[in-house]
């Protein structure tokens, strides 16, 4: 299994010094964040896409996921009107865009909050038609998106493994896969495990972290309550040999390089047979 850091908890620091970090602490790969000041996409369409490969080649350290900021504000193609959905919707095409030029192998997105006054029939006919547009897109360039659910405090729309395995089967596309965020099925007595059984091989992601099995807050892998060590077992076992980045985001945001280190080695340790 590959380890990936993701960078949102650098996000008080220059780009560079995740990259650096990644390099000494012996991460595999970059999930990049997609927000300023780091890799906001149409930054990186302005020129500064420059930047990030620089980074990659000087630390040869590759960008295998790329995810930009969405679902809150300015940008949720599940809420507001049609306009505003064309916006997110065409924010997210460029996201996809310089995730293809980067070289990431997915662009990860998600699925905002639809509001409280929509029915799940107009819920369902704004998901597929944004989510068909964007698979359609990344067919056009050939760049995959991964769609990860998130909890119910996040999202009204996909919270669950049959939430994402029917926005799959819906929209059938190559270029549109799914994955799990252990923390989502954790905190919602849903088993990890579904999101492997019922998606099969079109579960192409992993982000790992701990939970507190009340909120969404990620914490350190090891200081929560899930049994990791056991959890990650039941996820080889399975098959399941991908990537798994370890998603550490704003609640250690003051030293991200320690706990970067300190979740990296403890994730490495649970892998050793």
């Amino acid at each position: 299994m590959k380890i990936g850091m993701f960078t949102s908890g650098y996000q008080y620091y220059p780009l560079e010094y995740a990259f650096r970090d990644a390099k000494r602490i012996g991460y595999d790969y970059i999930e990049l964040w997609g927000g300023r000041p780091h890799a906001f996409a149409p930054d990186l369409a302005s020129g500064e896409l420059d930047t990030v490969k620089a980074l990659m080649e000087q630390y040869e350290i590759p960008v295998r996921v790329y995810t930009p900021e969405h679902n809150a504000y300015p940008y949720n193609y599940m809420i507001g009107t049609e306009s505003m959905r064309k916006d997110a919707i065409n924010y997210l095409k460029c996201a996809i865009r310089m995730g293809k030029e980067m070289g990431a192998d997915y662009t990860l997105i998600s699925t905002g909050h639809a509001g409280y006054t929509v029915s799940r029939k107009e819920i369902e006919k704004r998901l597929f038609l944004s989510l068909k547009e964007l698979a359609t897109y990344g067919e056009e360039i050939g760049e995959t998106i991964v769609l990860e659910s998130l909890t119910g405090f996040e999202t009204n729309v996909c919270s669950t493994a049959n939430d994402l395995k029917d926005i799959l089967d819906h929209i059938d596309s190559p270029n549109l896969l799914g994955m799990c965020d252990v923390v989502v099925p954790w905190i919602q007595q849903e088993p990890v495990m579904n999101y492997f059984e019922k998606l099969g091989d079109r579960c192409a992601h992993l982000h790992l972290v701990d939970s507190d099995g009340s909120s969404e807050t990620h914490v350190l892998p090891g200081d929560g309550s899930i049994p990791m060590k056991e959890l990650l077992e039941e996820i080889q076992s399975f098959g399941y040999d991908g990537m798994a980045t370890i998603e550490l985001v704003t609640a250690y945001i003051k030293e991200p390089y320690l706990y970067a280190k300190i979740a990296h080695d403890r994730v490495r340790n649970m892998l050793k047979k």
